[in-house]
């Protein structure tokens, strides 16, 4: 089921809300949450700005190098481990931290670290995965803002692989993803099968030094 609301200004689409209510989880597809002229200028920025850097993961007892670039920002002592990368948080600039008050405002949700990904073209790409670490709580609500080229955000179902959505995320398109999405559906950016221009992918989280537990 889906519901969906555009908001305009004559003409002129400003922005379009559409809730995608999934079986085990929910989706916010805030279309346009930053206006083109902001999303390019912000693109720009952090494309020239973020240290960005390549990882390897392990994979079958072997360091592999990760098919895109990526830098963690978080509050002091918010590391985040996954396929056996530690990453320490670099402090927020001002930039991120003016825009993560911004998405905290619109999703009612407190963040205090962000997964930056630099995908530089049509080759680099994230594999099916889910933002399903402890550190993350039980049902996690991750807000992913995207940057420059549009991309397929591709899910499907752990269970029920047939299940499958996929979304084509726009520059200045915001997702929020929440409820108990990150433990029933995986989800991937495929590689692209013509030229593809840069794209960020801003995935902000919350992270809590201890492992969530059931109350």
């Amino acid at each position: 089921m889906t519901q969906s609301d555009l908001f305009t200004l004559g003409d002129l689409p400003l922005q379009s809300v559409e809730l995608i209510e999934l079986s085990d989880g929910d989706i916010l597809w805030v279309r346009h949450f930053l206006p083109l002229e902001e999303a390019n200028q912000l693109m720009q920025t952090l494309q020239n700005e973020i240290p960005w850097r390549q990882d390897s993961i392990r994979i079958a007892g072997k360091d592999t190098p990760i098919p895109r670039l990526q830098a963690w920002f978080g509050d002091a002592g918010m590391t985040y481990t996954y396929s056996g990368l530690t990453l320490q948080p670099t402090p927020w600039t001002p930039d991120l931290a003016k825009l993560k008050q911004r998405i905290e405002d619109y999703s009612d949700t407190h963040f205090n670290s962000l997964l930056a990904n630099l995908y530089r073209d049509e080759n680099d790409s994230v594999g099916w995965h889910a933002d399903n670490e402890p550190e993350l709580g039980e049902n996690p609500t991750i807000a992913s803002l995207s940057l420059g080229e549009t991309r397929d955000f591709v899910l499907k179902h752990r269970d029920h692989p047939e299940q499958k959505l996929k979304l084509s995320l726009q520059n200045g398109d915001l997702l929020i993803m929440k409820g108990a999405l990150q433990h029933h559906w995986v989800h991937q950016v495929p590689k692209c099968k013509t030229q593809c221009r840069p794209r960020i992918n801003l995935t902000f989280r919350r992270i809590f030094k201890e492992p969530a537990r059931e109350s």
